[in-house]
């Protein structure tokens, strides 16, 4: 959970912005290449996703095609999250797995999501490091370059 604290306000940035969705709930079939249009997402990714069990259960249309809903737009950007932490997909499936076998999966839930943070914490160390050499060298050319020639 992300939160930023003022000096009276407490706010979860999980909740503090619902993700604008392009129709309103009960109005939201989204075909597949609307959803790319939104996304960002390949079609190919969407079926994937679909494959694999990390985006189960779309709805068909009468003639098969894939309907989307808005709840499925929320889980993608939730699963595009997890692909930034680095997540392997393997780990995400399992994730929506436990999902999708409920409440009494929670706690196996929140273990993978702490790991993961851990994960991404050490990420984030590693590159503050890697930054702090990158400006260094930064440093170092620009002075190399207001340094007079030598003879």
């Amino acid at each position: 959970m992300t939160v930023i604290e003022s000096s009276a306000v407490r706010v979860d940035l999980c909740k503090a912005a619902p993700r604008v969705h392009p129709r309103p709930e009960g109005q939201d079939r989204y075909t597949i290449s609307e959803v790319v249009a939104f996304t960002g997402l390949t079609a190919h990714t969407l079926r994937w996703y679909e494959r694999i069990g990390l985006m189960p259960h779309v709805d068909r249309s009468h003639t098969g095609q894939r309907r989307f809903t808005n709840r499925d737009l929320d889980w993608l950007a939730f699963v595009g999250k997890l692909r930034l932490t680095g997540m392997p997909v393997a780990d995400m499936v399992r994730y929506a797995e436990m999902v999708r076998e409920g409440e009494h999966t929670f706690e196996g839930r929140q273990e993978l999501l702490e790991q993961t943070r851990r994960d991404v914490l050490t990420r984030i160390a590693e590159l503050q490091d890697t930054l702090a050499v990158l400006d260094h060298k930064i440093e170092f050319y620009a002075g190399a370059h207001r340094a007079p020639e030598r003879a």
